[in-house]
């Protein structure tokens, strides 16, 4: 086994000169020991995925809540997926995959119950108390909310995976320079960090459109209006006659399409823009990006799902009762926050009174609010 030491020079060996070389980590916000088998990215991304807030990823919604069938994807199977484009992206871009994975574990640790709904109906909630933002959220708890290291809170990750955390980029996630006031908001996120902004999108335009596909609520004829699934879907159907081998195969296309797009381009602009260390890509617009003609392309896709899966009547409808879950949980809380368990109540005198309620929400897995709003407003069930 090589030890940790060993690990970083091999980085160093094999690793572009703009990738985020372990070694030179700007560090931890409490010192720790080194791991003696791990680098410092390897040993965040553990941290990170032995923490309860990773673990509830599994009954959070992606875009159909958890219990309408059990092959939809969930928060917990989407980050994987998330990560697992990113670990490709990262070894063909020749940066740090370790990074790149610990970022993608950790980019949406700070979700809702209930997907964007929930997310839109606690921001509300909180308007007058500071907002509410899943990137910020994020932060927090790896930085304050867990508690599983008797020495300080949070989970002590590098600052290069919270950075990555807070600067989470994409047409859902757009953090305004407040957020960013301890992470140099006038400088870019690492190309891990962009590595996985674009993941995350590879990801959930085309796994959404799988589970799209598979609920019923969109279907093959409308797609065919969409330049990007018209193009595999012919390509793909000459040899493939069952309909659901076909859409499989779409998506798998779709995925590796998008990756090597985004792989090729981005080293077209590395080569372009002389990119030599960390500092060239974080002074830099995006490096990571498509072409421009795969991102029309791409853009096209996302506002057919906007339109036709994420407006769609049933997914609105479960939006809208989201909401009230949501506010009827706050307020019945907010009546008498006595409810709340001892360890969130012992918080309210250095976190304020709205923000641990928010914590206590955000925290709960889509199961977990409907079971507590049913033990809370139906008289026969039992507490």
């Amino acid at each position: 086994m090589l030890s940790g030491r060993k690990l970083e020079l091999k980085e160093e060996k094999q690793l572009a000169s703009y990738a985020c070389f372990s070694s030179q980590s700007r560090g931890r916000k409490y010192d720790i020991p080194k791991s003696k088998h791990r680098t410092a990215f390897q040993r965040d991304k553990d941290r990170v995925l032995h923490s309860q807030a990773f673990r509830r990823l599994e009954y959070k919604t992606q875009v159909f809540v958890n219990h309408e069938a059990d092959y939809y994807r969930t928060r917990l199977t989407h980050t994987l997926e998330v990560s697992s484009i990113a670990r490709s992206m990262a070894k063909s871009l020749g940066v740090n995959q370790d990074l790149a994975e610990a970022i993608a574990f950790a980019h949406d640790i700070g979700h809702t119950p209930f997907g964007h709904a929930g997310e839109a109906a606690l921001h509300e909630i909180m308007k007058d108390y500071g907002g509410f933002e899943h990137n910020s959220q994020g932060l927090r708890v790896v930085e304050y909310l867990e508690r599983r290291y008797s020495g300080h809170p949070g989970l002590n990750l590098t600052y290069e995976v919270r950075e990555g955390i807070i600067k989470h980029h994409t047409s859902y996630d757009n953090p305004d320079n407040e957020m960013l006031r301890d992470y140099e908001p006038d400088k870019n996120s690492s190309i891990e960090g962009q590595i996985v902004n674009i993941a995350d999108e590879i990801a959930y335009n085309s796994h959404d459109l799988d589970d799209g596909l598979e609920s019923g609520f969109i279907n093959t004829d409308q797609l065919m209006s969409i330049p990007l699934f018209k193009e595999y879907y012919e390509k793909l159907k000459k040899n493939e006659d069952d309909e659901k081998m076909l859409r499989f195969a779409i998506v798998r296309e779709l995925i590796g399409a998008q990756i090597s797009d985004a792989v090729r381009s981005t080293l077209e602009r590395i080569e372009k823009l002389g990119v030599e260390s960390v500092d060239d890509v974080r002074v830099n617009d995006n490096i990571v990006d498509y072409s421009d003609e795969m991102r029309a392309k791409n853009t096209k896709l996302k506002q057919f799902l906007y339109e036709k899966l994420y407006s769609h009547y049933k997914v609105l409808k479960m939006q809208h009762k989201a909401e009230r879950y949501m506010e009827a949980l706050f307020d019945i809380y907010n009546e008498d926050i006595r409810q709340l368990p001892d360890s969130y109540l012992e918080r309210i005198d250095t976190d304020g009174r709205e923000r641990v309620l928010c914590d206590y929400i955000a925290g709960m897995t889509d199961r977990y609010a409907q079971d507590e709003y049913t033990r809370l407003f139906l008289p026969y069930e039992r507490m």
